[in-house]
């Protein structure tokens, strides 16, 4: 897709997208922005599984669901022969030593291993499933990209949180590993709220992608409320973008944003343990809503308006 403006060929990154896209109705958003956004190469988006908390609501198959999702998406967009996508793992790490082998693993493996000067990054919507795999496959890429995830708790104590239950054993790997590492925990990725009346009047008038991720959201929000009538989630009007701080941080670091802390170890019950002080990563602690929000809707009324 075009927009009417390019940006110099130097400040391009390549970028790999892995989303557990059919978990619910945001990931779709951060997709489309995504493939908008010309300061990105887009080198492929990995379909991503999300077992654990699929089996809560009796699904299966997670990660075919994210893969046709995928599809579907990029057929909309009619992007479907530009855009390589994979299936990433069937399912989460049974440990810490033994990655769980996929095309999506293989082809940040390749990607990585690529003797291109544009920087790397890949960004994790769901799980770390694929990236832990491709650091156990192959230890090298550790110094050839950089991993941004929307996941995990609040800092310092962590606790549940939906990305870091589908597999917790991945985190612990890409956590204790050398790759740089930007997170996003569940305090930052929360503050995306947009209103269903902002996303019918700036997302659905633009082009059959705009109507169709109003749509799905419309009809996912409608489906939760009665599936979870004693949950105070979903809120109703409303909804968290959450996955759409891993396109805007790469659009603008955000430096005043994030602070540098050492990795935690995490339990089984998902809480931090603060162990070490020599493996440090990048750990958000604001995102600026206003700037990654309007960014994607400029973004489609450029491209999809009269």
């Amino acid at each position: 897709m075009k927009l009417p403006f390019d940006v110099p060929e130097s400040k391009k990154i390549r970028l790999i997208i892995n989303t557990d896209a059919k978990n619910e109705a945001d990931d779709q958003f951060a997709i489309v922005h995504a493939l908008l956004t010309p300061r990105f190469r887009i080198k492929g988006i990995i379909a991503a599984q999300f077992e654990k908390t699929a089996s809560m609501m009796n699904r299966k198959d997670t990660m075919q669901q994210s893969y046709d999702e995928i599809e579907k998406v990029l057929s909309i967009m009619g992007l479907q022969e530009e855009v390589p996508y994979y299936k990433g793992a069937v399912s989460a790490l049974e440990n810490e030593e033994t990655p769980v082998p996929s095309e999506g693993a293989a082809a940040i493996v390749h990607e990585a291993m690529k003797e291109d000067s544009s920087p790397l990054y890949v960004v994790f919507l769901g799980p770390l499933t694929d990236m832990a795999s491709a650091l156990l496959m192959e230890p090298r890429i550790s110094d050839r990209l950089t991993v941004v995830w929307i996941g995990g708790g609040h800092w310092p104590l962590g606790g549940w949180e939906y990305n870091l239950f589908n597999d917790i054993a991945a985190a612990n790997v890409v956590f204790q590993s050398s790759v740089e590492l930007w997170q996003v925990p569940h305090t930052v990725y929360t503050t995306m709220r947009v209103s269903i009346a902002e996303l019918m009047y700036k997302v659905k008038p633009y082009g059959e992608i705009g109507q169709y991720l109003f749509q799905q959201l419309i009809d996912f929000n409608n489906w939760a409320a009665e599936a979870f009538k004693d949950s105070p989630w979903p809120k109703g009007e409303m909804w968290s973008l959450g996955d759409s701080p891993a396109i805007s941080l790469l659009l603008d670091e955000h430096e005043y944003g994030y602070e540098m802390k050492p990795a935690p170890r995490i339990t089984e019950d998902m809480y931090y343990v603060h162990d070490q002080k020599e493996r440090m990563i990048r750990v958000y602690h604001f995102v600026d809503v206003r700037f990654t929000l309007e960014d994607m809707f400029a973004k489609l009324a450029l491209t999809y308006g009269s």
